[in-house]
């Protein structure tokens, strides 16, 4: 995968339709869910997406709140992967 530079990483922001920030070179979402067990069932769901397109995500969990972090180590940047990752984890939430 080759590193997306800051003009590509802003228009495929863009295309996502969602609340995605590019923080501290990562791309960044929150997500809050109604309780400890609902954000438990979207960490799940991630993982299993995470394990088919083998790229997983740094994530932190605090009871019902979900941070998630996309960052392609191998490129020592963001990639198109990360973009194809922030999809699919967009589609578990609608």
């Amino acid at each position: 995968m080759i590193k997306l530079n800051t003009s590509q990483i802003k228009d495929y922001l863009k295309t996502l339709n969602s609340p995605w920030v590019l923080m501290n070179n990562h791309l960044h979402r929150a997500f809050i869910f109604k309780d400890f067990e609902a954000a438990f069932s979207f960490i799940t769901h991630v993982a299993a997406i995470a394990e088919e397109l083998n790229h997983h995500p740094r994530w932190e969990n605090e009871y019902n709140k979900v941070d998630i972090a996309l960052y392609t180590h191998d490129a020592d940047g963001i990639t198109e992967k990360d973009f194809i990752l922030a999809q699919k984890i967009d589609q578990i939430v609608i």
